[in-house]
């Protein structure tokens, strides 16, 4: 497959991201909530820290962490698209890629991660977190990395 395929992949996973964030801030207020569909929920969550707000307090660390690890991913995808093996690798990566660049992208030009969608589940603690599309590419990237680590390692 292409490099340009997968680069195209990562902007359009990056952009859908910005616009619902964007569409987020303009249509609801902050802790906000509306029902989706069965337990999905839309809420408006301004998100200082990293994972669960962790150190929210200290905003350089937290935009310097996020901008390092987004490097990084972005220095593994680029290594990676030069290989003419490993599409699944790629396609990893690709989603990793647009998570951290759009979550990182947020931190600097708003100040915070808009978080938006939330699962209303059992647990008052479980139903109170909230994600954002950024998170679920990351964790889906990361759980095929993990995947493909088990296989030949994403080669075809």
């Amino acid at each position: 497959m292409k490099k340009r395929w997968f680069l195209c992949g990562t902007g359009v996973l990056f952009t859908a991201d910005q616009i619902l964030k964007s569409y987020t801030e303009q249509n609801l207020d902050k802790n906000e909530e509306k029902e989706l569909a069965g337990p999905v929920v839309l809420r408006r969550v301004a998100n200082t820290g990293m994972c669960l707000n962790l150190l929210s307090g200290s905003p350089k660390i937290v935009r310097a962490f996020s901008l390092a690890a987004a490097g990084f991913v972005s220095l593994l995808y680029t290594l990676a698209l030069f290989r003419k093996k490993g599409a699944w690798k790629k396609a990893a990566l690709s989603m990793m890629t647009a998570g951290a660049w759009s979550n990182t992208f947020d931190r600097f030009a708003r100040g915070h991660v808009t978080d938006y969608i939330g699962f209303k589940t059992g647990s008052k603690k479980l139903s109170s977190i909230t994600y954002n599309l950024a998170d679920f590419f990351l964790a889906a990237g990361a759980l095929l990395l993990s995947a493909l680590s088990f296989t030949d390692g994403g080669k075809e």
